[in-house]
């Protein structure tokens, strides 16, 4: 399942994905979220899997425009933490984060 956690601003639809089919439930993007808006556990489980997998804790679904902003393209030159730190390649960032970082 592909969940897909965004907002719309000036700049554009900005979007930060989450494809659970890829997600091996490893906590590493959770440990490196500057703003500790991902989570792995009980509450964040696919429904078509039996294990936990990363997910947008519900409570910051709403907030991920403000938390998110430092990692939105163009506010740095690496990528965000938690798509770096994610070897199954379950995280990304909007199509303009794959483009200039070339994942």
């Amino acid at each position: 399942m592909i969940a897909h956690y965004g907002f719309n601003d000036a700049s554009g639809d900005w979007f930060l994905t989450l494809d659970t089919d890829k997600c091996n439930g490893c906590g590493k993007c959770v440990e490196v979220c500057p703003v500790t808006i991902l989570g792995v556990g009980p509450d964040e489980i696919d429904i078509f899997r039996e294990e936990p997998v990363a997910s947008v804790k519900y409570d910051e679904r709403k907030k991920i425009r403000y938390h998110c902003a430092p990692c939105k393209p163009g506010y740095g030159s690496e990528p965000p933490p938690c798509v770096a730190v994610c070897k199954p390649g379950a995280i990304s960032h909007s199509e303009g984060w794959k483009v200039l970082y070339g994942r």
